[in-house]
């Protein structure tokens, strides 16, 4: 625990001065992680249609459509879409659950790759999948101490896996149904989830201050409710690329803004002085280490937000600085992405050489957004 609260020091005294590296100084950062990311994918686990990778998957094309307007390089384009291909452009399935949010994640990246490059295959899939949901949509509690909830949005993550499914759909087609039923279920979502003392979401209703007793965490060990760090950082993300597909005359845009700048303002306050957010938003001091993933979706949605000029750019930009530095800093040389937690559903520990395909998404995303605040040259 000393070494760990030293490093945690240390890595505090690196960003207490952060200021944005040059955007040369950020592509190179982000072509380091990508390529180790593509070099090592094999070894990624849950399969090329996982919702690790469809996270993964929205942060390659990000980095692949910056390389190709500076770099002239279209490769992480090319990669994306070649897994597409190879999965026949299909969502991940499971037995008895064709709607989980999860299994939709990577269909994201199929349906930018639509609009990029049309050919039917790359959309079909997609839309028969959500179609089918349309016409047959569940309406359990969204309450997760049953699992029946999971055929909804029933656990903040979601926010990031599934909306924008629907809102290209519409946009794509033209069909309302998609942005009519994304809307919906979105808004129960917030209702249920989202604690607006505190402007924080709850992972999913098995943290509740008042839940039943069942093994899940209630308060954390100062007393503070549990509010995950990383949960927090797929809503404020999930957000941003939802407002990236969202026309701007949309009615029900105003809801998604409003919602995106609450929990922007909140999440700048709870950084920590080592530029990361760590895994428990309320209780850091417990989890002490640096926390790759959350940070990063949060960064990405933080600095979106003042490119879009929905956040104040001197009020946002010391807490991309401190939060862009914290991410470099855990880069480790070969380009390996660490402090990365792994799968799970609430604040645990984390070691520096943890990293999984979801936290090099975030970075990626992040990056992207930041390159675009950073100088040109310095």
């Amino acid at each position: 625990m000393k070494q760990l609260l030293t490093m945690v020091a240390l890595f505090a005294a690196a960003v207490a001065l952060a200021e944005l590296p040059t955007q040369a100084d950020i592509r190179s950062d982000l072509r380091r992680v990508a390529e180790w990311q593509v070099v090592h994918q094999p070894q990624s686990g849950l399969g090329p249609t996982a919702w690790t990778n469809g996270a993964l998957y929205q942060g390659m094309l990000d980095w692949g459509e910056l390389a190709e307007r500076t770099e002239k390089d279209m490769s992480f384009i090319r990669w994306v879409d070649g897994i597409g291909a190879g999965c026949r452009w299909q969502p991940a399935t499971r037995r008895g659950n064709n709607s989980h949010a999860d299994d939709l994640t990577v269909c994201q990246a199929w349906l930018r790759l639509y609009e990029r490059f049309g050919m039917p295959g790359r959309l079909n899939p997609t839309k028969k999948r959500i179609d089918s949901i349309l016409a047959n949509p569940s309406k359990v509690s969204l309450d997760l101490h049953k699992w029946s909830a999971l055929e909804r949005w029933s656990w903040c993550d979601a926010l990031y896996m599934a909306p924008q499914v629907f809102a290209q759909l519409a946009a794509l087609t033209g069909d309302k149904r998609y942005m009519e039923f994304m809307d919906a279920e979105f808004r129960a979502t917030v209702d249920y989830l989202y604690d607006k003392e505190a402007r924080l979401f709850y992972r999913d209703s098995r943290y509740f201050p008042d839940a039943p007793e069942n093994g899940f965490a209630h308060r954390e060990a100062n007393g503070e409710k549990v509010f995950w760090g990383r949960g927090n950082g797929w809503c404020l993300a999930g957000l941003a690329n939802l407002l990236r597909i969202l026309p701007a005359d949309a009615p029900n845009r105003p809801y998604y803004e409003a919602l995106f700048k609450e929990l922007a303002a909140r999440l700048i306050e709870l950084q920590c002085p080592d530029g990361y957010w760590h895994a428990s938003l309320l209780d850091p001091e417990s989890y002490p280490s640096p926390e790759t993933s959350g940070t990063g979706f949060i960064v990405y949605g933080l600095a979106w937000g003042v490119n879009a000029g929905l956040l104040d750019r001197a009020a946002t930009l010391p807490a991309i600085e401190k939060g862009w530095a914290a991410l470099v800093a855990a880069i480790q040389p070969h380009g390996k992405l660490g402090w990365v937690q792994p799968i799970g559903q609430d604040p645990k520990h984390v070691s520096k050489d943890m990293t999984e395909v979801y936290g090099v998404g975030a970075f990626l995303q992040a990056g992207t957004q930041v390159h675009a605040l950073a100088p040109a040259a310095q």
